[in-house]
């Protein structure tokens, strides 16, 4: 208990660390001007008033403000293509990266487990998680008018997107970051108590995450807490990786190291596994990161280049660290540098320009080599998949350094009218230090109740024998 309250701490600390420095850094920064694509629509307005009055009756303007929301056939198009590509980073992409790097014994289990996971989350999406995290409510979480998706028919809309369309996209993100948390307690847990566990972090975690950043609640433009200037999280920074990320730390303390964890090698049994995996992720981010802008325009095509300069720089950032401090650069570092650099880029891709990308790729790589060596060797704790070092530090690492490397200096969007540098900062920081206490309580209540109720643990036995033949009665490979 003493060590889970003294990393969830130190993880706080990344973000929350930041308010007093972001404050004293940039207390004197002007506020440059509104160049953001969310405030050019309230600018556009009040300019092109007067040429309105002077060219068409007064009562005319009401209709035009009324004016609904249109389908877009060719953004549709692009986001069911996008909501697949998604589809495709959790199976296979992901079972695939995470079944190369777990021992022979255990293939079959982490695969197993991401892909009934992903299976079972879709479900509860349609059944209450879509409503409960779009939908009006409080702020933390929203209601229950759209469960079941109640009220929704083929043709309403979502933006100039049938809704339909964004439900689904939406599901791979409800579903893919609960997969993604398997990794930190690999080779040694239950697959009911997983399935449970899962279940219920959706539930009680990513949805109010999800509702607070993107769905109107406390951290969003409209939440409460920044006077309209909420926390920019382009496509999950806070949502997903760090989300993912903490609980994974969690559920790796709670259920404690893999046996012979530290004694003996467990080395990744299948590497080329592993990059086919990686390479999956990689093409299926561009839907991801892409596909949150739910159109088919400019900031589309910035967010293209971003996700590819971004990655591309992490990987060489990743290998050349490896070479420079370890002599010899290695396959799976490659592909974690890759991981690291989509996941920094995630929550900046839509605001920062694309040198800003390029800095943020390369930031990514050294500190998450740093967190998946020294400091996971420093801690002790068993990480097996190393999700917290990954996605975790460079998710906390994306979403913070969106608030410096979006502005206009840098080739970013700018800021809103009256926002700082430091006052955006601080905000990003704010964002991840509530989502880091969130995740990292919450989680720790919900492994505790999942192991009083059924047991999160194998037994030594099946641990030993491994969980592919104990739990599901099958082997990956028969030689």
């Amino acid at each position: 208990m003493k060590r889970f309250l003294s990393l969830i701490t130190l993880v706080g600390m990344l973000g929350l660390g930041t308010l007093g420095a972001s404050t004293i850094g940039f207390a004197e920064d002007e506020a440059p001007a509104a160049t953001t694509t969310e405030a050019a629509p309230a600018a556009a307005p009040a300019e092109a008033a007067p040429a309105a009055e002077a060219a068409a009756p007064a009562e005319a303007a009401p209709a035009a403000a009324a004016e609904e929301p249109k389908l877009d056939t060719g953004s549709a198009a692009w986001m069911i293509t996008a909501t697949v590509l998604v589809v495709m980073m959790a199976v296979p992409g992901l079972a695939l990266f995470y079944g190369g790097l777990v021992r022979t014994k255990n293939m079959l289990s982490v695969g197993m487990q991401v892909f009934v996971a992903f299976s079972l989350i879709s479900v509860l999406w349609a059944v209450y998680g879509y409503s409960m995290a779009f939908s009006e409510g409080n702020a933390i979480v929203g209601g229950l008018s759209k469960a079941f998706l109640a009220g929704v028919t083929p043709d309403s809309l979502s933006g100039v997107i049938p809704e339909y369309v964004f439900i689904t996209f939406q599901l791979t993100f409800a579903a893919i970051t609960p997969a993604l948390i398997i990794g930190g307690f690999s080779e040694r847990t239950k697959f009911p108590a997983v399935l449970l566990f899962l279940a219920l972090w959706v539930t009680f975690v990513y949805i109010p995450i999800a509702h607070m950043v993107w769905g109107g609640g406390l951290l969003s433009d409209a939440g409460p807490l920044f006077n309209g200037h909420g926390a920019k999280d382009f496509a999950g920074g806070t949502v997903v990786h760090i989300n993912a990320g903490i609980a994974a730390l969690v559920g790796a303390l709670v259920i404690g190291k893999r046996i012979g964890y530290g004694k003996e090698a467990m080395p990744p049994h299948n590497l080329v596994m592993t990059l086919i995996g990686a390479s999956l992720l990689w093409v299926g981010w561009f839907g991801f990161n892409v596909g949150s802008e739910l159109a088919v325009d400019g900031v589309a095509g910035l967010v293209l280049i971003n996700t590819q300069l971004a990655t591309g720089a992490a990987v060489v950032g990743w290998v050349f660290a490896e070479w420079l401090f370890k002599g010899k650069p290695s396959m799976l570092g490659a592909a974690s540098g890759a991981i690291a650099g989509l996941v920094a880029i995630t929550p900046a891709c839509g605001f920062i320009g694309p040198m800003g990308s390029i800095i943020l790729g390369f930031l990514a790589s050294f500190i998450s080599l740093w967190a998946v060596t020294k400091l996971k060797n420093a801690l002790g704790y068993d990480d097996s998949l190393d999700v917290f070092g990954v996605h975790g530090i460079a998710g906390i690492l994306g979403a913070i350094a969106t608030g410096a490397l979006m502005s206009a200096d840098f080739g970013g969007v700018g800021y809103a009218e009256g926002v700082t540098m430091g006052q955006q900062v601080t905000t990003q920081a704010i964002a991840v230090g509530i989502t880091v206490v969130w995740t990292g309580v919450i989680s720790y209540i919900l492994f505790k109740i999942v192991d009083i109720v059924i047991g999160l643990r194998a037994s030594e036995e099946s641990e030993r024998e491994g969980l592919d033949t104990t739990e599901h009665g099958e082997r990956a490979y028969h030689y």
